[in-house]
């Protein structure tokens, strides 16, 4: 573990609480790989724009900014009585609930900080208070200790020189530390298996191109970028001997949803015989969400895909565009769901069941 440690881009905390500013500080991941800049965040309408932008993403940091938030967002909050505290952290909850529908983490931790709040019903609203901000660094630090354990299940299915596929960002920016997807690269880039790693551009907001493979190249990994439609031509020329992605919600039968194109990768993965694994945390599994088709995929700005990244618009004026954030990739295209409790299988409902029960 010392040597993992020693991974520069591990030491990387994209979501922190500042006590002495009194503010939530973010690594705004809009601005990478060009400039690294820390934002410091007071008011809950720029947490709101922060995640809804993308400023913050990744579903255990979004959960991870929320928590944080939640407390903030009450932190100096006049209320003499548990009722009118309560009354405002739904407020702050709500709100904060409506900057992305899709992540479940997100409800997840507000869920959780709300529950925190009910326990603590009968204490003074200054040690609620405290509650509150300690319930959101515990959410912090187990996310570190998941997705250690996330790395260490997902790295003995792995071997040795092994060229690895990965799409979007499930790194260390987009989680407490280490990443999910991308800590066994971590750890197998400790432990000397000198991993190729290949990253997927990730249209249209290029998380694999500005994130992950500046972060793989910052840590000193073996790190190659391919544009989103190359994945089939290194799968069909022998480079890749797995795919390992993130998610952003898993249903209770294995549909999970992440960033869109990973359908399409794990269905040339399954063409190729090539196993095709989702890394997710348990708060991202949603075992009252039966299936991927119930499953709400955000639209977001058609400009996003017409003019954002461009000097100048590079589709006509006036073109209708569809751009959805996700897509579903259906539970028969995984070979296994990696969480920190362990590896789950299919029949996905049985196994991710277990999961929860252990």
């Amino acid at each position: 573990m010392e040597k993992f440690m020693e991974v520069g881009a591990t030491v990387i905390q994209s979501v922190r609480l500042d006590e002495e500013k009194d503010a939530l500080i973010i690594l705004d991941q809009t601005l990478l790989p060009n400039e690294k800049r820390f934002l410091e965040i007071k008011k809950m309408e720029d947490l709101w724009e922060a995640i809804h932008s993308l400023r913050v993403r990744g579903a255990p940091a979004i959960g991870i900014a929320a928590g944080y938030g939640a407390y903030l967002g009450i932190k100096d909050s006049a209320a003499t009585t548990f009722a009118d505290l309560y009354e405002e952290f739904k407020k702050v909850r709500d709100y904060l609930g409506s900057s992305r529908p899709t992540a479940v983490n997100l409800f997840w931790a507000l869920d959780r900080m709300e529950a925190r709040l009910k326990e603590e019903a009968d204490q003074s609203v200054e040690s609620i208070k405290d509650a509150l901000k300690s319930e959101a660094e515990k959410i912090r630090m187990e996310d570190e200790q998941v997705c250690e354990a996330i790395g260490n299940y997902a790295l003995s299915l792995l071997e040795p020189g092994w060229g690895i596929l990965t799409h979007c960002n499930a790194g260390t920016i987009a989680t407490a530390k280490y990443g999910t997807a991308l800590a066994p690269i971590y750890l197998g880039q400790a432990e000397g298996y000198d991993f190729k790693v290949y990253a997927d551009e990730t249209r249209p907001l290029l998380q694999g191109a500005r994130l992950t493979a500046w972060e793989l190249k910052e840590a000193g990994v073996d790190v190659t970028l391919i544009c989103d439609n190359m994945a089939s031509i290194v799968m069909k020329e022998g480079r890749i001997q797995a795919v390992l992605v993130g998610c952003d919600r898993v249903a209770a039968n294995g549909d999970a949803a992440n960033k869109i194109g990973t359908s399409g990768v794990a269905i040339m993965a399954k063409h190729y015989q090539i196993p095709f694994y989702v890394c997710a945390p348990l708060s991202t599994i949603d075992m009252t969400c039966s299936a991927g088709e119930k499953i709400h995929i955000e639209l977001r700005s058609e400009e996003e895909i017409t003019s954002k990244w461009y000097e100048k618009p590079m589709a006509p004026a006036g073109v209708k565009a569809y751009n959805p954030c996700f897509d579903v990739t259906d539970h028969e295209l995984i070979t296994a769901i990696i969480t920190e409790k362990g590896i789950a299988y299919p029949p996905y409902h049985e196994s991710l069941s277990t999961m929860f029960n252990k």
